[in-house]
Order: C-alpha cells, then sequence, then structure tokens
C-alpha cells in the first residue's frame, strides 16, 4: 500500500483477501467459515490463507471449510464430509481415506461397511 489511507479495492487479490482475513479474525470467532477460501489466489497468497486457517484451529476455533479443490481440504481437513443432492452422504477421516472415495461419495456411492 501506498499509505494507510489507500482504498481497499486498489489492492491485489491476495492482498484483498488477507485484509479480510484480518478484520474478520480480530473478532477472535468461534467458528470461521470458510468459503473457497483460495479460489483465484497465487500460490504465495493461498499458503498464508492455509497457515492462517491452520492458526486458528490450534487455537481451537473450529473451522468449517468448503472447497472443491481435494487437496486443499485433504491438507487443511480433520474430517471431510460429503454432500450429495443436498444431504450429507458421508464423513471419512482424511488420512484413513483416498482420493478415489471422495470421489465416488461425490457420485452418490454410499460405502455400506
Amino acid at each position: 500500500m501506498a499509505s494507510i489511507d489507500q482504498a481497499v479495492r486498489y489492492l491485489s487479490g491476495g492482498n484483498i483477501q488477507k485484509v479480510i482475513i484480518a478484520r474478520e479474525l480480530s473478532q477472535n470467532p468461534q467458528i470461521l467459515v470458510a468459503l473457497y477460501p483460495t479460489r483465484g489466489l497465487d500460490v504465495g497468497s493461498a499458503e498464508y490463507v492455509h497457515k492462517v486457517i491452520l492458526e486458528e484451529r490450534e487455537k481451537g476455533v473450529t473451522t468449517i471449510l468448503i472447497s472443491e479443490d481435494l487437496d486443499e481440504l485433504f491438507r487443511l481437513s480433520d474430517r471431510i464430509g460429503v454432500i450429495f443432492r443436498g444431504k450429507i452422504i458421508g464423513i471419512v477421516d482424511p488420512k484413513e481415506t483416498t482420493i478415489i472415495e471422495i470421489g465416488l461419495l461425490m457420485a452418490g456411492h454410499k460405502n455400506e461397511d
């Protein structure tokens, strides 16, 4: 920024995202809802967003991450819930599942162990 008085709208997308995150987290939320948090961001900005989400998790903030990026979901999630036709079809542990299994759930194939 050229000065503290510069309007946020003149920042890059990644920097706008950082300002929004800082603003929201300054309220010390108990729940953080992150909807497509890195869509359209460059690699550096996406890494920053991931770092912040993980830091908030370590502080005990409940985080609901909504994303189409499976790598992002596997990297940041303790559990992954898959919705198919408006209903939760499965909840899996990312450490104990595969992208193929997630894909099958996304297609409506529920595992009936």
